[in-house]
């Protein structure tokens, strides 16, 4: 057998029609299969390789931790320097009220820390979350998931969990004195990239504080520059209680955290003692991963070419078969008419070696959330690929 009869028999699957591309090396914008063929990736591993795949500053820093040492006990136990160092480096780029880092294994795991830690802190239980959200698919991320579809096979979920209309004044007035936190996608990904209202941000912010509720903000897309900003909650005005951080995070490398203040933080040490831990969080190897990805996206000052990058999309996506392109920095939705349409476009641009895919809750819509290295070169190429898609099957 070969290896994509193997990996159909032998890894649990997640759908029946995988994608299956047996990819052999990446190194910067590209990825290569078995057979030599190149794929230009408008995806990133879903946001995940903001600095390019294998980067080398990345590459040498994952080298040098794994020479020293890696897993060694228990998350908290130990003094290690690549949780230490990396901690530090992401408190000095947040604000102060944001100073105290959870490493966790995935953005998944940083939404049930995030939801354990709201709970304990302000001994409420209800939690709000909103329509067409996405924070992970544990079940207790799932609860949490603004969509019946997905939620429906895995019933009974978390109780005391309100999905209100994201970006909608009116379920603001629906957080009160017994509510432990408000969940919240700064950027609705999942959704086709949707933007809520500043005006709507902040009122969610001043409705947060006044009933003693906290407000979590999940960047575990959007963060790290994605949307033209270092956090996208600087574009609003506001700063979250605690903060969700994943897919970036780690630079290619698993880590997810979730970031809040250091008094907040402490209501995990105790009643009970160890209220919150993992084997493998903050893995020692995977922090000294992110800590220098994070780095070259600050040196080499990718993120101030963001916006740019675009509305250089948006400039050349126009076509009569796209409805519209949604784009906040470089997150962008290409909408069609419907997903049969769009399924088309993705599989001709795959065809043509370029990789992208579809939303979850927006399956008419392209994704576009490349690698923030790439070239206004590539970011044209690409985007003759997709018309000249939409063209074939208008």
């Amino acid at each position: 057998m070969n290896n994509r009869q193997l990996f159909l028999q032998h890894v649990a699957q997640t759908s029946d029609a995988p994608l299956a591309i047996e990819i052999v090396k990446a190194s910067g914008m590209y990825m290569e299969d078995a057979s030599g063929k190149q794929y230009l990736d408008l995806i990133a591993g879903i946001s995940v390789c903001n600095v390019g795949h294998c980067h080398p500053a990345v590459v040498k820093a994952i080298q040098e931790q794994a020479a020293s040492y890696m897993h060694l006990l228990v998350y908290g136990e130990f003094v290690q320097s690549p949780q230490v160092a990396y901690a530090k480096f992401l408190a000095d780029h947040l604000p102060s009220a944001l100073d105290c880092v959870y490493f966790t294994n995935s953005g998944s795991e940083a939404t049930e820390g995030a939801m354990k830690l709201a709970k304990r802190h302000t001994g409420r239980t209800e939690i709000i979350a909103f329509k067409n959200s996405y924070h992970g698919s544990t079940q207790g991320s799932l609860s949490l998931m603004g969509d019946e579809y997905w939620r429906n096979a895995y019933r009974p979920l978390l109780p005391d969990v309100q999905h209100l209309q994201y970006n909608s004044f009116d379920a603001i007035a629906q957080i009160t004195t017994r509510t432990a936190c408000v969940i919240a996608e700064t950027v609705q990904a999942e959704a086709g990239v949707r933007q809520p209202q500043r005006e709507w941000m902040q009122a969610l912010r001043k409705k947060c504080t006044e009933t003693g509720t906290l407000l979590i903000l999940d960047e575990i897309q959007c963060g790290l520059g994605r949307n033209g900003t270092l956090w996208a909650f600087e574009q609003f005005g506001i700063v979250p209680d605690v903060l969700l951080l994943g897919k970036a995070l780690g630079a290619g490398m698993p880590l997810g955290a979730f970031i809040s203040s250091h008094d907040i933080m402490w209501s995990l040490t105790n009643n009970p003692v160890l209220g919150h831990i993992t084997t493998f969080g903050g893995h020692p190897v995977n922090c000294a991963a992110g800590l220098a990805g994070m780095k070259v996206l600050l040196e080499a000052d990718l993120i101030s070419k963001v916006n740019a990058k675009g509305e250089l999309f948006v400039k050349h996506l126009k076509h009569p078969a796209i409805k519209a392109v949604r784009s906040l920095g470089l997150m962008l939705a290409v909408e069609f008419e419907n997903f049969a349409f769009n399924k088309k476009v993705i599989d001709y641009c795959i065809d043509k070696g370029v990789l992208t895919d579809w939303f979850l809750f927006a399956p008419e819509c392209l994704r576009i959330v490349p690698p923030l290295i790439i070239t206004d070169e590539e970011i044209v190429r690409s985007c003759n690929v997709i018309l000249e898609a939409a063209e074939h099957f208008s």
